[in-house]
């Protein structure tokens, strides 16, 4: 394990992802929690799936941007959106899959798509998940 530059720490109280409330011991996230309509809950709140792609989705796009940096590959715009699903995988366990998709403007398709493979590489978040859970990544050019 690599030694820490950082570490996050939050808590979560309540009923967790149920009617639940995540913080941080910075105060600087304090947010409700709730189980999507999606998923039979009562919606009206955050819940665990979308801070997980709110971080990856950061994540991601400041990995792009370092190996484009790195690469002295110019662009005009980019964001990345991240998509994050929970679904059963049988006998009363969850899983997560996990699509990123990386938009560009200034630049041509192959390059937008080799760097967006470049960050998957780089990116804590991809290196977490690798192996883990099924995730798909893909580029758009404006």
């Amino acid at each position: 394990m690599p030694e820490n530059l950082y570490t996050a720490i939050a808590t979560a109280t309540g009923n967790g992802r149920a009617d639940g409330r995540a913080t941080t011991d910075d105060a600087l996230l304090d947010v409700e929690l709730s189980i999507p309509r999606e998923m039979g809950g009562p919606g009206g709140a955050t819940n665990p799936e979308q801070l997980f792609a709110a971080g990856w989705a950061a994540c991601f796009h400041s990995a792009l941007k370092s190996v484009a940096a790195a690469q002295k590959v110019r662009f005009t715009d980019s964001a990345v959106v991240a998509e994050v699903g929970i679904g059963s995988i049988g006998d009363g366990r969850f899983g997560l899959s996990a699509a990123l998709h990386a938009e560009f403007g200034g630049i041509d398709q192959a390059t937008a798509d080799q760097l967006v493979e470049a960050a998957h590489a780089v990116c804590p978040y991809s290196n977490a998940t690798r192996g883990n859970i099924e995730v798909t990544i893909d580029a758009t050019v404006a």
